[in-house]
């Protein structure tokens, strides 16, 4: 199988106090470190639509004013990756409490 290049999407939520949220990441490059909520892109999916599905997936939040921050290319050698990753900013919805879930992140 011939190596591919991946798409991810990261967001970078603020929440009604002016924080980030973020989590730890479990069962992939960096397990147990700090990360944004995000995950790859669907074929056909906006890059919106997949932070919001993202986001709701894996911290119980709906966001609003989602948008394009920036994009970086990263060559992982020593894993035999090759990831682009987008970059979201959007705000919490409302005044939601983020969810714990063992699959986030």
């Amino acid at each position: 199988m011939d190596p591919q290049v991946k798409v991810g999407v990261g967001v970078f939520v603020l929440n009604p106090d002016g924080k980030f949220v973020i989590g730890k990441r479990q069962g992939s490059v960096g397990a147990g470190t700090w990360a944004l909520p995000g995950g790859h892109l669907e074929f056909g999916e906006s890059f919106e639509t997949c932070a919001e599905r993202e986001v709701l997936e894996e911290t119980g939040q709906k966001i609003s004013n989602v948008r394009f921050l920036t994009a970086v290319n990263s060559l992982l050698g020593e894993e035999n990756k090759h990831y682009v990753t987008i970059f979201m900013g959007a705000h919490v919805s409302e005044n939601q409490e983020p969810e714990v879930s063992l699959t986030s992140i």
